[in-house]
């Protein structure tokens, strides 16, 4: 199969489960909705553009299962576009949000929890997504 998001060729490291981010992504697409959605994106979000306004909690997720780092990258309005690396490997889940635009993943600074959950909006999304997850992987 092939996958639409930034990484998706080499996204073979596996958590403690043995699931890859590909199998991250395949039951994420399942979670992903509106309520998940940033705030400020979610009159655009759609079921076809269901990685829209995703990133950072989903990035931090990943994190919680793979380890590694989140980074940002700089959009150009004081926000930045959340993805992971662990080791060799970068991944973006939630890139084909933009389409054919093309982002420059080199040199983005670090992402912490510290400043992305201070919106107590982000951090119960985030929640709401882990706790969706662990329900999918815990049924399945």
């Amino acid at each position: 199969m092939q996958y639409r998001f930034y990484g998706w060729e080499t996204a073979d490291i596996r958590d403690k489960r043995g699931h890859t981010p590909r199998d991250y992504y395949d039951l994420l697409s399942s979670l992903w909705c509106a309520d998940t959605c940033a705030p400020r994106m979610r009159e655009d979000w759609t079921p076809e553009n269901k990685t829209l306004g995703q990133c950072s909690i989903t990035a931090f997720l990943m994190q919680d299962l793979f380890g590694g780092k989140v980074y940002g990258v700089p959009l150009g309005d004081g926000n930045y576009h959340c993805f992971n690396v662990v080791g060799d490997c970068v991944f973006d889940l939630t890139s084909e949000q933009f389409g054919d635009r093309k982002l420059d993943y080199e040199n983005c600074p670090e992402q912490t929890r510290e400043v992305h959950f201070a919106k107590e909006e982000k951090r119960l999304r985030y929640e709401e997504l882990k706790e969706a997850l662990l329900a999918l992987l815990t049924s399945g």
